[in-house]
């Protein structure tokens, strides 16, 4: 089984297979149940969403869960649920999940307590990164709109199934926008109430206190190293901004002064013959990995790509 994870919402219209210099159509195939996109999801959460399975069919208050999950980077609960229907509404259906789960933490806690091998408390949990994932065949134009706020805590996964044992994982993300949730959360006490919790974090909330020449560093930063590969996907983290091809690579902190980054490797796999870079085995740190580098002139940019290809290379 072959899978394909993309985070881009573009469509490709055919795949093909080559043999002996001749191109072959696969065919996409349909899914016949909505459990086979569970079964086969939950199977291999970890591979395609880096989450770890707590529970199938979690139940509660007259709610179903299809599948709870818990992300160990952030320390949260992920809530993801399998959809054919094109008439839901993602919004009312993702906050009811959420509101669900912060108002009964206790119980949440308690199902992974039973399930996992790793003993859960209350204040380990960071409840304000907690988001819930909606995956289907297609979404309508309708549920591809509603998720166009910059700080919604839901995402839109489409899979499609094709010829060769071949299965492809699509993220839909909306274009860049302003406008916040909070929005439309007068409108519904429901969104008001874990909009206030649950909070969906921007790299504007990290460059609000750099001085104007660090955010100029970071964003050429960061325009650098998406030019290694156009489906590198920017997620802000709660404590960096994260850098993922298929696991995070680099982890940044832009800081008043100076820019902090992480490089996901283990101690000996860096080749930095300037050694700029940190040894951090052996102390507790945020961000993934052994090295961290502080810097804060562009001039210092040509070098440390070199080591941040070094990461990418490792995690794609």
């Amino acid at each position: 089984m072959i899978y394909i994870l993309e985070c881009v919402i573009i469509k490709i219209m055919a795949i093909f297979s080559l043999e002996t210099g001749k191109l072959n159509q696969i065919r996409r195939l349909n899914f016949k149940l909505e459990k086979e996109i569970q079964s086969l999801t939950e199977e291999n959460l970890l591979t395609i969403f880096n989450l770890h399975l707590v529970r199938s069919e979690f139940s509660l208050n007259n709610l179903r869960i299809d599948t709870l999950a818990y992300d160990n980077e952030s320390n949260s609960f992920v809530i993801i649920e399998y959809k054919k229907d094109k008439n839901f509404s993602v919004i009312d259906q993702g906050y009811a999940y959420l509101s669900l789960m912060l108002n009964n933490k206790a119980d949440f806690i308690l199902e992974y307590n039973e399930n996992c091998d790793k003993n859960l408390k209350r204040e380990n949990v960071d409840w304000s990164q907690s988001r819930v994932i909606f995956i289907s065949p297609s979404f309508s134009k309708y549920q591809q709109q509603a998720i166009n706020f910059k700080d919604l805590p839901i995402e839109l996964w489409e899979i499609s199934k094709y010829d060769s044992d071949l299965v492809q994982y699509t993220r839909l993300k909306s274009p860049e926008t302003s406008e916040s949730i909070k929005k439309i959360s007068k409108k519904s006490d429901v969104v008001g109430k874990v909009s206030e919790e649950v909070k969906v974090y921007t790299e504007e909330d990290f460059l609000v206190k750099s001085s104007e020449e660090i955010k100029n560093v970071y964003l050429e930063l960061k325009n650098q190293i998406l030019t290694i590969d156009e489906n590198i996907e920017v997620i802000p983290k709660k404590k960096y901004i994260a850098f993922k091809s298929q696991r995070n690579f680099i982890d940044i902190l832009p800081q008043k002064n100076q820019i902090k980054f992480w490089l996901n490797l283990n101690k000996g796999q860096l080749d930095d013959s300037k050694e700029v870079a940190r040894d951090i085995s052996n102390i507790g740190h945020w961000g993934n990995g052994d090295y961290e580098i502080i810097f804060s002139s562009i001039e210092d940019l040509p070098y440390l790509i070199t080591l941040i290809k070094q990461s990418y290379d490792k995690n794609s």
